[in-house]
């Protein structure tokens, strides 16, 4: 929560990004030499736009470490909405159309930012309110005590197939589905970075917080970009989880802070992630004649012993006695329970003279296909 920004095809490759890196300058002009949909996830903590005017005390005359830093000074509504609509623009174009964004704020600035976001584009998915566990009080007395954040959850296209990882959030919340209230502690304790005894940052946001949003909204290998890097939560948790990022933040400090901070986490191993494995790419039955592995004609056998015989049809179904169907229709139909007709139905094969499931079949059409795309990428390489 510390950059400034100024104003300034298709999905691009991750090798394109300067991966793993905290870069130093301004959000807008790192951003700009950014290829167009090259990161699949924004994470956003914007300067807030507090609009402090005096310094806060306690009763107990101490002063409170309020978040007064330049950054977070503007001259007025208009300057402060220049500033949001610029930096908003700079991530929209480098986030790949079916990638989301996340953006923080308070009552100060949050419902300025969710309109601007409308008005761009952006679709909304959630609001989800982080609630403090234990806020600072309200020490004059004089309204309510401020006790929560909020997130604006928001694809980039409307209708886009985006990451929501539903069940690791519903595991993560005790199995029981995760609301929209998050109830969370500030960032305090050993995790709360220190220069000479004093806060790092003012503004620094608790691990915890972060881990839902990753979690929640990439898979591993993903690229995580923060434009607002601060002293590197965001790159911290996206290191553990095993995704990629990228931090700009316009403080040198910070920087230091964040890199030094980063170097120190563990990356996480994929079976530890506990994610599910990508599935292989669905094929139908009649790709298998459309390939000239099986014939319009040609007989399958319902178990090894062929316990029944159906003929292949050209439109992909099958045909045994008397009924008409999928694999998968015929095969219930004959033994009375559902069935994966992959497994139950065997061709013969005259290599080997033995019966085989076609099941073989599909694998040998997804290794052909996955070396096909080998071919094409180590020719691309080459070009």
């Amino acid at each position: 929560m510390a950059s400034r920004a100024s104003p300034a095809a298709a999905t691009a490759p991750a090798s394109a990004l300067p991966l793993d890196q905290v870069l130093l300058g301004d959000c807008l002009q790192v951003l700009a030499g950014f290829p167009e949909k090259s990161v699949d996830l924004v994470f956003a903590d914007p300067p807030y736009n507090l609009q402090l005017q005096n310094e806060l005390w306690r009763p107990d005359q101490t002063r409170v470490d309020a978040v007064d830093d330049a950054w977070d000074r503007f001259e007025s509504f208009a300057a402060y909405d220049a500033f949001t609509q610029a930096w908003l623009t700079a991530c929209r174009r480098v986030l790949k159309d079916n990638g989301t964004i996340w953006v923080m704020g308070t009552y100060h600035n949050i419902y300025r930012v969710g309109r601007l976001m409308q008005d761009m584009g952006f679709w909304i998915l959630n609001d989800v309110v982080w609630v403090k566990d234990n806020p600072m009080p309200n020490f004059r007395g004089v309204r309510f005590t401020n006790a929560q954040e909020t997130l604006i959850w928001a694809q980039k296209v409307r209708g886009a197939r985006y990451t929501f990882n539903y069940h690791a959030m519903k595991a993560l919340n005790g199995d029981v589905q995760m609301r929209s209230d998050w109830r969370l502690p500030l960032c305090s304790g050993k995790e709360r970075l220190r220069l000479n005894g004093a806060k790092a940052h003012a503004a620094q946001k608790p691990e915890a917080l972060l881990y839902r949003v990753i979690l929640a909204s990439t898979h591993s290998g993903d690229v995580v970009l923060d434009p607002f890097f601060g002293t590197g939560t965001s790159g911290a948790v996206a290191r553990r989880l095993g995704r990629h990022w990228i931090g700009v933040e316009v403080d040198p400090e910070y920087v230091q802070l964040a890199r030094q901070r980063i170097a120190a986490v563990e990356p996480g191993e994929a079976e530890a992630l506990g994610e599910r494995p990508r599935q292989a790419p669905r094929l139908p039955f009649g790709v298998l004649l459309e390939s000239g592995l099986l014939q319009p004609g040609q007989e399958l056998y319902f178990g090894p012993r062929r316990q029944a015989v159906a003929v292949v049809l050209a439109n992909g179904h099958l045909h045994c006695n008397g009924l008409s169907g999928s694999i998968h229709q015929v095969g219930r139909a004959l033994q009375g329970a559902p069935c994966n007709g992959w497994e139950h139905w065997y061709y013969h094969d005259p290599a080997t003279g033995q019966l085989e499931p076609i099941d073989r079949l599909r694998q040998r059409l997804r290794l052909e296909g996955a070396g096909a795309a080998g071919e094409q990428s180590s020719s691309m390489e080459k070009l």
